[in-house]
């Protein structure tokens, strides 16, 4: 069985890699949303035009894709998570993960339209937080990282594939 992950962030891969310890390939194909994609539905949406054009592409049995969004609750802004697997015969599955709130001055600049990796690389002071630890990470003071998070959706996700195709 071959695995398509729509990403090479090495985050999102590792965490498909840890699940699945088969053939796993990381592709770079397109969300078809956003760069920061807002909201639950955007972040799905997104997750799954990756999961569907990374099978394609590879022309692999199961496609995973992995999509980290913002949303506003009650004018608070929190991070939200999705994956979704989808496989040769039409399977879709959608699981999501951990949600926190972000500071005040991380919404503020969201708000005027920046990116969340960049903003949380310059509030924590360190490069490239969103192939390391992540948002996440930065604010569980490491006890949970971006990899850990995705590892969870994606056990998510294989468990309930597991449980449909029994």
């Amino acid at each position: 069985m071959q695995i398509a992950v729509g990403s090479t962030n090495p985050v999102k891969v590792n965490a498909v890699i840890a699940c699945f310890g088969e053939a796993v390939e990381g592709i770079s194909v397109p969300s078809g949303v956003r760069d920061q994609p807002w909201g639950d539905e955007e972040t799905i949406v997104g997750a799954k035009q990756r999961a569907k054009a990374a099978m394609e592409q590879a022309k692999a049995t199961i496609g995973i894709g992995l999509e980290g969004g913002v949303q506003l609750i009650d004018d608070r802004l929190y991070l939200c998570n999705w994956g979704v697997l989808v496989d040769e015969g039409g399977m879709e599955i959608v699981a999501g993960g951990a949600r926190l709130p972000l500071p005040e001055e991380i919404k503020v600049k969201m708000v005027k339209g920046e990116e969340l990796g960049p903003v949380i690389s310059a509030f924590a002071k360190r490069s490239e937080v969103n192939k390391k630890e992540g948002a996440i990470g930065i604010f569980t003071n490491g006890a949970i990282t971006r990899t850990n998070m995705y590892k969870q959706i994606v056990e998510v996700l294989l468990g309930q594939y597991h449980f449909y195709t029994r």
